[in-house]
């Protein structure tokens, strides 16, 4: 007798952030797979995209989006879809989400809960930790997207036998569709590739360029990503203060990332705290020689002075001096694209990120 598909269905925040990518591209790969039927809940935000939502059911995907207005309308609205599709998994994606996602499974009856955290420093109030680790004990496995994050989960005193780590991937072959560039022909510009939020640096980025262009420096450094307008206007700002306006560009939501990515010699992450940080994975893929903040996640990711640069967090001085030898040594910066290339597809491709779930969600009794 053949064994029935596993349902499972992932709730996660309709920002379209990491967390977000992570769980569209589990749903996907699972669809792909064929091996269990999945349903996609986003949470929604004030930046929820219809287009979005709508390419993503254009995809195939069976996609609903629940409140957000307040935790209880989350709640409520989630525990419907539940009660009506019958999951025999309900996996939460990231902070506060994993809280609202559970409370609402658990109300439902899903026999089974999944928390991933996607992050290495959340806001934790003493009342949404004492709920999360009273929800761990209801809850079949707790998900680090690295080793760092798997750490910080037992630092909050989470079950250490439901702790495990599964670093995120990326779509390896779309990658590996994209023409690469000869390091010549790719721009010797910076790009930031992330959303505009607390825990990312974008200041100190700014501040860099600034000693660069005291140095007389021509590079340029282009933002891709949206985020809060406040934080937007905040480094506009900064930049016209520090008359940087003509190097420095804004390109919002970009389509095509990966096709920008390629032409471009230097990409920084400059961040306060990550997960498993998928810009800067989907960079080195992309064969950029990278930086990146000395913080949990990216450390996990570049290996400093063989795939990349770290350079410890919020130091304008040791950023500069990074960006600048990287544009002064182009053979040595595209040694490091490449090897960084070689090091995703071996540790963060996409495929590998599916199995390890897969084997998770069906290691669980149903």
């Amino acid at each position: 007798m053949l064994q029935a598909k596993l349902k499972v269905l992932h709730f996660v925040t309709g920002g379209f952030s990491g967390a977000t990518q992570v769980a569209v591209d589990l749903c996907l790969a699972a669809q792909t797979a064929g091996d269990m039927h999945v349903k996609l809940v986003l949470r929604r935000k004030r930046n929820t995209d219809a287009a979005r939502v709508q390419a993503l059911q254009n995809k195939g995907l069976d996609v609903q989006v629940v409140p957000g207005w307040s935790h209880v309308a989350t709640i409520w609205q989630l525990r419907h879809i539940c009660k009506s599709w019958s999951p025999d998994i309900l996996v939460a994606h990231g902070y506060s989400e994993h809280l609202w996602g559970r409370l609402a499974g658990l109300w439902a009856g899903v026999k089974n809960l999944v928390h991933v955290e996607h992050n290495s420093r959340e806001r934790y109030t003493f009342l949404r930790l004492a709920l999360a680790r009273w929800l761990a004990h209801r809850t079949a496995a707790i998900v680090g997207v690295s080793e760092g994050v798997k750490i910080r989960l037992l630092a909050l005193k989470f079950p250490p036998e439901k702790c495990l780590a599964i670093p995120n991937g990326v779509n390896i072959y779309l990658f590996e569709s994209i023409e690469q560039l000869a390091w010549s022909a790719r721009a010797p510009h910076v790009i930031m590739a992330s959303r505009f939020a607390r825990q990312k640096d974008p200041m100190t980025l700014i501040h860099a360029m600034q000693i660069l262009h005291d140095q007389h420096s021509t590079a340029r450094l282009s933002f891709a990503g949206l985020g809060k307008a406040r934080l937007i206007a905040q480094c506009k700002k900064a930049c016209a203060n520090a008359n940087l306006t003509e190097q420095i560009d804004f390109l919002g939501q970009v389509s095509q990332l990966p096709t920008l990515l390629a032409k471009h010699q230097v990409f920084v992450l400059s961040t306060h705290y990550e997960g498993m940080p998928l810009a800067l994975i989907e960079a080195m893929a992309m064969g950029c020689a990278c930086i990146g903040t000395d913080v949990v996640g990216v450390r996990e990711v570049i290996a400093h002075g063989q795939t990349g640069l770290l350079v410890p967090e919020g130091d304008a001085q040791a950023l500069a001096d990074a960006i600048a030898q990287l544009l002064a040594k182009p053979d040595w910066a595209e040694q490091l694209g490449l090897a960084a290339r070689a090091s995703v597809k071996a540790q963060f491709d996409m495929a590998l990120m599916h199995q390890r779930y897969a084997a998770l969600l069906k290691s669980l009794p149903v």
